[in-house]
C-alpha cells in the first residue's frame, strides 16, 4: 500500500471513529488488520488518535472567523492527519502532507474543501 492509499483508509477509519466515539481500541485494531496492518497507516490511525486533543488545539489556534465546531467532520479528520504528519514525521516534508491533505479535501470534502484545507495548512507552518 503506497503512502496516498494509507492516508485514504486513516481518513476512512479515523472518521469512523469520530462518528462512533465508543469505538473501543479492538475495533480499531480490526479495522488495521483488515487493510493489512501497513505500518504508515498503523502510525497515522494511532498517532492522530492518542494526539486528537493536541491536535485539535494546534488547529483551532490557527483558524480565523471560524470556530473549530463549524468544521466538517470530513475536513477535521483530514486536518488532524495533515497536521499530525507536520509536527510528528520528519521524513515527509510539509509540502507533501499539505498536498495530500488538499487532495483528501477536494475528493472527500465539499467543492470547497480543498481550499479551506490549504488556508489552515499554510497557517500551520508559517
Amino acid at each position: 500500500m503506497n503512502r496516498h492509499t494509507a492516508r485514504e483508509k486513516a481518513l476512512q477509519i479515523l472518521f469512523q471513529m469520530d462518528l462512533h466515539e465508543n469505538e473501543s481500541q479492538a475495533e480499531m485494531e480490526e479495522m488495521l488488520v483488515a487493510e493489512g496492518n501497513e505500518p504508515f497507516l498503523r502510525n497515522l490511525v494511532e498517532g492522530v488518535r492518542q494526539r486528537k486533543e493536541e491536535l485539535d488545539g494546534m488547529i483551532t489556534d490557527k483558524l480565523e472567523n471560524w470556530s473549530f465546531d463549524r468544521i466538517a467532520s470530513v475536513e477535521k479528520t483530514i486536518l488532524r492527519i495533515a497536521v499530525y504528519e507536520i509536527n510528528y514525521l520528519d521524513d515527509i516534508p510539509s509540502t507533501v502532507s499539505i498536498n495530500e491533505a488538499v487532495e483528501l479535501g477536494n475528493r472527500f470534502g465539499d467543492e470547497k474543501s480543498g481550499k479551506f484545507i490549504n488556508g489552515v495548512l499554510s497557517k500551520i507552518i508559517a
